[in-house]
């Protein structure tokens, strides 16, 4: 990525409301599952690699910044939803599953569409 790129990614991402910041993690997540779904398809078990571990990298960060404390129900049900994904992306990497990974597609889907609605 050239530095004017990397540059204005930068900006882009640091002027983005919380909501927002959720809606292009989620857009990520599904950009990584769907290429991990197309490698699989071309047997590049190292690309479906990658690309699985790039989600599950974004998963674990959500996880990990919400306030466990302050959330109550909610928060505990997105931290099962999370460990859901997580479990799902593991047996898909080791099973090269696509209807698993097809699964956690659904879930991110549902989740962006919520905090698309909340972001606005």
């Amino acid at each position: 990525m050239s530095t004017v790129a990397a540059a204005y990614t930068n900006l882009s991402v640091s002027t983005q409301s919380p909501g927002k910041l959720l809606v292009m993690l989620y857009d990520r997540a599904l950009r990584y599952l769907r290429q991990a779904i197309g490698a699989i398809n071309a047997r590049d078990f190292a690309a479906k690699g990658k690309y699985l571990g790039q989600t599950v990298d974004i998963i674990v960060a959500l996880d990990s910044c919400m306030d466990m404390q302050a959330g109550g129900d909610i928060t505990a049900n997105m931290r099962a939803l999370y460990n859901f994904m997580l479990g799902q992306l593991t047996k898909a990497n080791a099973q090269c599953d696509v209807k698993k990974i097809q699964e956690v597609i659904n879930v991110v889907e549902t989740l962006r569409s919520a905090f698309v609605q909340i972001a606005a």
